[in-house]
């Protein structure tokens, strides 16, 4: 039977800091390497690094892709991924567990196992776009999702369009949905949080909304940016996974990651040709690219990106 998911803090007054003698969080994630290097497992442990957290990648699989697309998934079996998580679990703690793109319903089924197992650790699902790939498979992934990982999920992620299609497939209101019916049906799965992204306001702004299925916890609205970007939405939940595992307080976390990806955005680069991609070390770029930057002004406004105190600080 799964688990009920473990609360993430929501007050206003929480948020320790870490030790600086202590040891640096640990977050494991569960993704697809991208050769791409847009998003999977190598937006995660860049994200996460950005932060100030230790990654444990798990790699679940890996694309076939170009910086335009993706062409195919090649995904590890279900022993594989289980045997790479038990090891290093029974090594090392956990504060929080992410996963991504997975690969198979067998995968998830493994996870969902081996998460039931940690009742204690929040788990953050970032739910990606998959019209990439076959209809038949993507319905088989998304069933799996809602029926064994979810129950497990304490925070979900993922954008308008991507969670509406797959959580309120037969909506007939005539308004459209909000985030907080996202939220709602995703909570009739277990989900205590969703964090919905991309909803379209006018004059060319997006909002963000962080909902429980009884209130809007916090939104933050952004410009929209004209290019079209691969890995956002990978960036985006493992900032956020990251924040979450040193202990800020959520409505907090998720602030930090939206203004995290904004900038990584702002400053996205085009390595081939194709699509755009972010820039999650921009802050290790030089004192004159970064004034130059902010005298321009971000789209959401003023970044207060902190990184925690501990070893692993840049």
């Amino acid at each position: 039977m799964a688990h009920a998911p473990p609360p993430i803090h929501v007050e206003d007054d929480a948020a320790l800091q870490a030790d600086d003698d202590g040891p640096a969080a640990c977050v494991m994630v569960f993704n697809a390497n991208d050769p791409s290097g847009a998003g999977g497992i190598g937006a995660d442990i860049t994200a996460m690094s950005s932060v100030g957290v230790h990654v444990l990648p798990v790699v679940t699989g890996v694309y076939a892709r170009d910086t335009t697309e993706i062409v195919d998934h090649f995904p590890l079996d279900d022993e594989a991924v289980a045997e790479q998580a038990r090891t290093i679990l029974e090594d090392l703690p956990v504060q929080v567990f992410k996963v991504g793109f997975v690969g198979t319903p067998e995968n998830l089924s493994a996870i969902a196992e081996l998460v039931s197992d940690y009742a204690e650790v929040p788990v953050l699902t970032h739910m990606s776009d998959l019209s990439w790939w076959r209809e038949d498979a993507i319905d088989q992934y998304l069933d799996a999702c809602a029926e064994l990982l979810l129950p497990q999920t304490t925070l979900l992620v993922g954008n308008y369009q991507t969670l509406t299609r797959w959580l309120l497939p037969d909506w007939s209101a005539q308004r459209n949905p909000t985030a907080r019916d996202i939220a709602i049906a995703a909570h009739e799965h277990g989900v205590a949080y969703t964090l919905v992204t991309g909803i379209a306001l006018p004059d060319q702004f997006v909002e963000n909304s962080l909902c429980s299925p009884t209130a809007v916890i916090r939104s933050e609205k952004y410009e929209r940016l004209e290019a079209q970007f691969a890995g956002a939405g990978d960036t985006l939940s493992a900032a956020l996974a990251a924040l979450i595992a040193t202990d800020t307080e959520l409505g907090e976390a998720t602030s930090e990651a939206l203004s995290y990806l904004d900038r990584c955005l702002e400053g996205g680069f085009r390595p081939g040709m194709g699509l755009v991609q972010p820039d999650r070390l921009f802050w290790a770029h030089s004192d004159e690219d970064d004034e130059g930057e902010a005298d321009e002004g971000g789209s959401g406004g003023d970044f207060s990106f902190e990184l925690p105190p501990g070893p692993t600080r840049h």
